[in-house]
C-alpha cells in the first residue's frame, strides 16, 4: 500500500503527469523535456527523479545522455500505463505538449536520414549481394511467431528494423545496440511506427544491459560476422533466455569473399553449420535444422536453437 501511495503521491503534480504522458510515447532525454515543456532543466530534472524513484519512469544512460521512458518492468509499470490512459486526450496543455513532441521527432528522423544517407551506399552494396532482406525478415518472424514469444531481444539491432517488424506481434520488444549513431536511427525509425511497445538501450552484445532468463526469443541478425567471438555472443543470448526459449541467428553461410573483410569489417566469412551447432550446444542450446535462404552470391541461413530447461551455461569460444 505505501508503495502505491509513493507513486500516486509522485504523480499528483502538473508537470510530472505533463512528463508522464511524453515519456509514454518515446524515450526523450532531459534537454527534449525541458524544450517541450518551456522549464528550468533543474526543475524538470528534480521532477523526474521522482518519478523515477517511484518506479513510474525508466532512466537509461548513454553516454553522457540519459533517456527517460515510461516504466517497463515492475509494480509502477501497470499503474503508470493506467495513468497515462486515464489522461483526456483533449486536454489543451497535453495538447501542446504533444505537438512539441512531433516537432522534436521529425527533427530526430532528419538527423537519422542524414546519417542513413551518408551510409547507404555501404549498406546497400551488401544487400545486393543476397537474397532479399524482406525475404529474410519473413522467415525469422515465422520463427519468432513459432514459439508464441511475448518479450523478445534484438541483439545488435542497428536501425531497430527487426524489432519494427516484430513490434506489432509481441508484447514487449527491446533492441540493444553500441552505436549511439545506429540507435538514433532506432529510434526515429520507433517514433514513426509509434511502437510504444518497443525500445531501444545501448549496449554491448557482449554484457547484454538486461537480466537474465527475461526474454522468450534473442535474435541476432546479420550481426554475428562483426564479432570478434561469436561464441560468447550466443553465450550470453543464451543467458537472457528463458528455459525453452528460442535463439534465432540470421547471417550468412560460409564464403569465399575477401572484399566483405577488407571493405566492410567483417570478421568472419559467414558461418558453417557445424560450428553454429557446437556453439550452440556448449551453452545448453538445443540446435534445430538451419534454413536456408539461398542469394547471389551470398546465401543467408537462419539458425534456431532452444534453450533447454535447466542447462547450464559455460561461456563458448
Amino acid at each position: 500500500m505505501e508503495q502505491l501511495l509513493t507513486a500516486l503521491r509522485a504523480v499528483a503534480e502538473v508537470t510530472r503527469l505533463r512528463l508522464l504522458v511524453l515519456c509514454a510515447h518515446c524515450d526523450l532525454t532531459v534537454s527534449e523535456l525541458t524544450q517541450i515543456l518551456g522549464q528550468s532543466q533543474p526543475r524538470v530534472s528534480r521532477h523526474l527523479r521522482l518519478l523515477c524513484e517511484a518506479g513510474l519512469l525508466d532512466r537509461r544512460r548513454e553516454g553522457s545522455w540519459a533517456y527517460f521512458r515510461l516504466a517497463q518492468r515492475g509494480s509502477g509499470a501497470e499503474l503508470a500505463r493506467t495513468l497515462v490512459d486515464e489522461v483526456p486526450s483533449d486536454d489543451s496543455t497535453l495538447s501542446l505538449d504533444l505537438e512539441r513532441l512531433e516537432a522534436i521527432v521529425h527533427e530526430r528522423a532528419r538527423r537519422a536520414a542524414e546519417y542513413f544517407r551518408r551510409n547507404a551506399a555501404k549498406w546497400n552494396e551488401i544487400r545486393s549481394l543476397y537474397i532479399d532482406e524482406r525475404e529474410v525478415e519473413k522467415a525469422l518472424l515465422a520463427r519468432v511467431s513459432e514459439g508464441r514469444a511475448r518479450d523478445v531481444i534484438d541483439i545488435g539491432t542497428g536501425t531497430g528494423r527487426m524489432i519494427e517488424v516484430l513490434g506489432p506481434r509481441v508484447e514487449h520488444a527491446v533492441g540493444v545496440d553500441l552505436s549511439q549513431d545506429m540507435l538514433m536511427v532506432a529510434r526515429a525509425n520507433l517514433d514513426r511506427a509509434r511502437l510504444r511497445n518497443c525500445l531501444v538501450r545501448q549496449g554491448d552484445m557482449y554484457q547484454l544491459p538486461v537480466p537474465s532468463a527475461s526474454f522468450d526469443a534473442a535474435v541476432i541478425h546479420q550481426v554475428l560476422h562483426f564479432a570478434e567471438s561469436p561464441g560468447v555472443v550466443i553465450g550470453e543470448a543464451a543467458r537472457v533466455l528463458r528455459p525453452g526459449g528460442k535463439l534465432i541467428v540470421a547471417d550468412f553461410e560460409s564464403h569465399d569473399l575477401e572484399f566483405l573483410r577488407d571493405q566492410h569489417l567483417h570478421r568472419w566469412l559467414g558461418f558453417r553449420n557445424d560450428d553454429m551447432r557446437a556453439w550452440c550446444e556448449s551453452v545448453g542450446l538445443e540446435p534445430e535444422d538451419p534454413v536456408y535462404l539461398p542469394g547471389d552470391p551470398l546465401n543467408v541461413v537462419i539458425w534456431c536453437a532452444a534453450r533447454k530447461a535447466g542447462a547450464a551455461r559455460p561461456l563458448a569460444n
